[in-house]
């Protein structure tokens, strides 16, 4: 076989690679267990150097075996490569080389396999290089003599740490907490939790799972009803502040519980925790105004003098005070029947001044700016205002200024605002009846991004639907465009015709398109 191998038929782009291969040196190879001098000393120094010319200017492969075979003494780990460089050169460099006897290749084998332990792993390398080159089998004695050796240098491999086993509370501990739970699949989750028990659900593992479905926008019911479920039996050993990481899910996510007793629980946590941390408490009511439950009895404490100075000289005082202005919207449009305190208008604050964080985080991938030039060419720049906020403090994307007749008017002919709270009721009747006795009509065009909504993509986040529930009850006039339609379109020609049947449904009518 290695006849053959080594023979006139032999590749000759693969003998060429070895021309390639730069001489060997003895001083870049390190040590070997024969005692090896420095160079540059002493006559068997000398020799050493003199036996490497000699390999370097062999003529035959019979007189590398020579060499190799007659100096037992002076030969050292580097004159192997040195002599398989040569090999490959002679067998390279001719045109058409002579055979090589079978006897003479396996003789130098067993020379480099009976001497490969005495190499240094560089040395090792360079042999197994050569040898491949040279076309020696790869599971020949060599090869897998060379190989071995490699294989016995390189550093033990550590055992791998034993896993510990978790239980169903643990598993689900672990799958929250790593640094890429997005790849746990939610039924791992819901199994976790199933397979727990009861002494196994801390507070702090629910915590993680509640932070875990708001974060992710995931509203899965089984995992929602099971914190749900959490928290009315652990109700006594609950503090407000690990309260408003459970319930936070449940606000975002727009779900409310089937669970009974969930609104008599969280009721009694108010009236404990109230006046112990007041952010808290705001941060509760938060989520429950996104559901539409409210408890009177927790607004009036939240409302009073005592509480509102309380909490005017805390780091927290602005958050707080925009949570209960966003408290007061709520009770002037959604609560005809409160009559309880109310927050004093001195103290209101815009609620939300600007975008939402989501949407300036995700503005590359928003729809805005292609509705905006749709906008611009469709009705030119005089009829519509981007990112205006309208009392009490509500962002809109695009508003528009409508006549009675349907005509859309120039924005800044009119005054964008609807008054605020709506003259058209007296003060806590808004929700009974949400018309303007302005003649002018304001259509909001809300985007509704992906992003929007829950992860199934049915259902508007809570303080999306909380927005558009309370511009709808001030008497504006909505415009959804929902992300599936928006993404449909093709091109900006195709959003303009969409535009325009979605303005058109409305009965708005507009002059010759601008731009």
């Amino acid at each position: 076989m290695l006849r053959v191998l080594l023979s006139a038929q032999a590749s000759p782009a693969r003998l060429s690679g070895l021309l390639l291969i730069p001489p060997v040196q003895p001083c870049c190879l390190g040590p070997s267990k024969w005692g090896d001098r420095p160079l540059g000393g002493g006559p068997r120094a000398g020799h050493v150097q003199g036996l490497q010319r000699l390999l370097e200017q062999a003529k035959s492969p019979g007189e590398l075996l020579r060499w190799l075979g007659q100096n037992p003494t002076k030969v050292r780990a580097h004159h192997y490569p040195v002599a398989l460089r040569r090999l490959g050169q002679l067998l390279g460099s001719q045109p058409r080389p002579p055979p090589v006897e079978q006897a003479t290749l396996q003789d130098l084998s067993q020379l480099i396999i009976r001497n490969c332990p005495s190499f240094d792993i560089h040395t090792i390398h360079v042999c197994l290089h050569l040898a491949v080159l040279l076309g020696f089998p790869s599971d020949g004695p060599l090869v897998c003599a060379l190989e071995q050796e490699r294989r016995f240098r390189l550093p033990p491999k550590p055992p791998p740490p034993l896993q510990p086993v978790l239980r169903g509370g643990q598993r689900l501990e672990a799958a929250l907490s790593c640094p890429r739970f997005l790849r746990y699949p939610r039924q791992n989750l819901i199994s976790s939790l199933a397979e727990a028990r009861p002494e196994e659900l801390t507070p702090h593992v629910m915590v993680l799972l509640a932070q875990h479905l708001a974060r992710h926008r995931l509203r899965e019911p089984q995992l929602l009803e099971a914190i749900a479920h959490f928290l009315v039996v652990q109700e006594a050993q609950l503090s407000s502040k690990v309260v408003q990481k459970l319930v936070l899910p449940f606000g975002r996510l727009n779900y409310l519980p089937l669970e009974q007793q969930f609104m008599p629980c969280l009721e009694r946590i108010l009236a404990r925790e109230a006046g112990v941390a007041p952010l808290a408490t705001v941060n509760i009511l938060m989520s429950l105004c996104q559901l539409r439950c409210l408890p009177f009895r927790a607004l009036h404490f939240v409302f009073s003098p005592g509480f509102i100075n309380h909490i005017s000289g805390t780091p927290h005082a602005l958050i707080v005070r925009r949570y209960l202005s966003l408290l007061d919207a709520a009770v002037e449009l959604e609560l005809p029947g409160y009559r309880g305190p109310r927050l004093p208008r001195r103290q209101q604050v815009p609620i939300f001044p600007q975008p939402l964080i989501t949407d300036r985080a995700r503005c590359k991938y928003s729809h805005k700016d292609i509705v905006a030039e749709g906008l611009r060419q469709l009705l030119g720049e005089e009829k519509y205002r981007q990112d205006l906020t309208v009392p009490p403090g509500y962002c809109t994307d695009f508003l528009l200024c409508v006549s009675s007749s349907g005509a859309v008017l120039p924005v800044r002919t009119q005054d964008p605002f609807l008054p605020y709270p709506p003259r058209s009721c007296p003060q806590g009747q808004a929700a009974s009846n949400p018309t303007t006795r302005d003649p002018a009509q304001r259509v909001v065009l809300m985007l509704r991004e992906r992003w929007h909504f829950c992860r199934d993509g049915r259902v508007l986040l809570g303080s999306r639907a909380l927005r558009e529930r309370h511009l709808g009850l001030m008497g504006y006039q909505l415009l959804p465009l929902p992300f599936e339609e928006l993404e449909s379109q093709r091109g900006l020609p195709q959003l303009k015709s969409y535009l325009r049947q979605k303005l058109q449904a409305l009965g708005l009518r507009w002059g010759p398109e601008g731009g």
